[in-house]
């Protein structure tokens, strides 16, 4: 019985855990500071606590031409473009909306596969994309929808980052890591994102010192922390209970996205906004693999 509830217990925690993250992002965001300086900060605690979860485990990271091109590739289209709209896009959106768009992921991701040609045209899952679709029109259309219509205009920059972690997931699924483990590749994407994101945060002139650390610094700690542990947690559950069953953590980020923005930011969405929620979790069930697609998934470490 504890083998059975172990996973699911997981499972729950990483996606509370990583829906907190959105509301937290917006209260990093609500000081005003420089998001490239914002994305520097985050980028550094993360590749501090990923280093330390490495040196714990005894892994060291090699050092290699195909990894360091590798590293560089991801941290630009993998956290320092998406994570820099995040925070210009959370600043203006609420925290829940931010939540309920990052299940995007997987809906995009199908298209991208198709034009590298990682996937067969598959007419269910198609469907998913359009119920993806129709939940971001729900929310972006209606005057209603938004606390204020004008808001609706960040939500091109909002997807962004989903359309960015789509490409990232199908280039690391086409190419590989050049070699390098999970947490040996994170650690290097992060330390190789705090490089780029430095010189253009001073040259921006949006660089700051988070200290002494008000409520937007502690709530930047807090989030860049969690990136790391949770990644390491996700790691373990998917070489424990397969890639697919790790997968399914999108549908309790989503929810519990929303609940931490209802709970933490007090935010109250509108009826388009909940007609919005089912439609974009109906489409995040319709993409997820199956068949033989489900098998390879399960396979993978």
């Amino acid at each position: 019985m504890r083998e059975r509830l172990l996973p699911v217990a997981l499972l729950l925690l990483l996606g509370i855990g990583w829906g907190s993250t959105q509301p937290l992002g917006k209260i990093a965001a609500s000081g005003g500071q420089g998001y490239l300086a914002l994305v520097f900060w985050q980028s550094l605690i993360a590749t501090l606590v990923t280093g330390a979860i490495l040196l714990l485990r005894r892994r060291p990271v090699p050092l290699h031409a195909a990894g360091l091109r590798f590293a560089l590739m991801i941290a630009l289209i993998g956290t320092l473009v998406p994570n820099t709209t995040f925070y210009m896009s959370v600043h203006h959106l609420p925290a829940g909306v931010m939540s309920i768009i990052i299940s995007l992921i997987p809906m995009l991701s199908f298209p991208l596969a198709l034009a590298l040609r990682m996937e067969s045209f598959s007419l269910v899952r198609l469907c998913g994309l359009a119920c993806g679709l129709a939940g971001v029109a729900a929310i972006a259309l209606p005057r209603a929808s938004l606390p204020d219509p004008a808001m609706a205009g960040w939500l091109p920059v909002a997807l962004v980052g989903p359309l960015c972690y789509a490409l990232e997931a199908n280039i690391v699924a086409r190419w590989g890591t050049a070699g390098l483990g999970p947490m040996q590749a994170m650690f290097l994407v992060c330390l190789a994102a705090a490089v780029l994101a430095l010189p253009l945060a001073i040259m921006t002139g949006q660089w700051f010192l988070p200290w002494p650390p008000g409520r937007p610094e502690r709530a930047l700690f807090l989030l860049s922390g969690l990136h790391g542990i949770l990644y390491a947690t996700y790691v373990g559950l998917a070489r424990r209970a397969g890639a697919v069953f790790a997968a399914q953590t999108s549908y309790v980020v989503t929810i519990a996205g929303v609940g931490w923005a209802m709970l933490i930011l007090g935010e109250r969405f509108s009826l388009w906004v909940w007609a919005a929620l089912p439609l974009l979790m109906t489409g995040l069930f319709l993409v997820q693999p199956r068949g033989h697609q489900r098998a390879s998934a399960e396979a993978q470490p």
